[in-house]
């Protein structure tokens, strides 16, 4: 299956420090790649992977699950085992759960992490929906491209499938069961203008991680992608400030 240009996956060589970036459900590595490209500008040793059944149709996606995403980023986070000192995982919205099941199953070898929307709930009716839905229609209307910034698309599907959003509940439920395991200092961005992911989900992870632990700041200017929207540049120095602070790693 041939790969939507732009949604190709991202890796470059910088120093010891290294950064796994998760993409998001129906999305690609084009939401994440300016952030990726900023980090790696900055020194450090980054890779964006693509999830398996994303970047290429929605029906091939419909035959993958969770456990495909997250082998994806275990997978390479292996590789950056491999060679870094250090490796922080940030991730947007389902990205940012599967972000957190890495720290949840790596425990000290996540340096920190950095969630944007963070998704690990069914707070939105599309996903309440799903488990019932794929037993009727194979998808449903796409959630890619809430951004606010005039002009700016994600390259996500329209279209979405719902045998893959159907097994997200387990990819939340093994998420939550688990989030006292997160060791990690852990910085999050939310929008409060946000259609795709509701409050429930920061709500699960301020009452599962203290407050020492957990810091949340705001993107009061874009919605749920906000990595391609007004507080992008906010959220890629922000993230690059909390490396540096949690690794003593200056530019390279």
């Amino acid at each position: 299956m041939s790969v939507l240009p732009g949604a190709e996956p991202y890796r470059h060589e910088g120093g010891p420090i290294a950064v796994l970036l998760c993409h998001g459900f129906t999305g690609c590595p084009q939401s994440l790649r300016p952030w990726a490209e900023y980090l790696a500008g900055n020194g450090l040793t980054v890779s964006l992977p693509r999830l398996p059944g994303h970047g290429t149709t929605w029906q091939e996606m419909a035959r993958t699950r969770w456990e495909d995403w997250y082998a994806e980023v275990d997978r390479a986070f292996g590789e950056l085992q491999a060679t870094a000192d250090k490796i922080f995982v940030m991730g947007l919205s389902m990205g940012a759960c599967l972000a957190l099941r890495l720290a949840e199953l790596h425990g000290p070898a996540v340096s920190g992490l950095v969630l944007v929307n963070p998704s690990v709930t069914a707070d939105t009716k599309l996903f309440l929906l799903a488990p019932v839905m794929k037993l009727v229609v194979p998808s449903l209307k796409g959630v890619g491209s809430d951004i606010k910034k005039e002009g700016v698309t994600e390259l996500a599907y329209d279209r979405t499938p719902t045998k893959a959003a159907a097994t997200l509940p387990g990819l939340w439920k093994v998420t939550q069961r688990d989030l006292g395991k997160v060791a990690a200092p852990t910085l999050v961005y939310r929008s409060p203008d946000d259609h795709v992911v509701g409050p429930g989900s920061l709500a699960i992870l301020r009452k599962a991680l203290p407050a020492s632990q957990l810091e949340v700041r705001e993107c009061p200017s874009s919605y749920h992608v906000a990595t391609l929207d007004n507080d992008s540049e906010t959220i890629f120095t922000g993230s690059l400030d909390f490396v540096r602070s949690h690794s003593h790693a200056g530019k390279e």
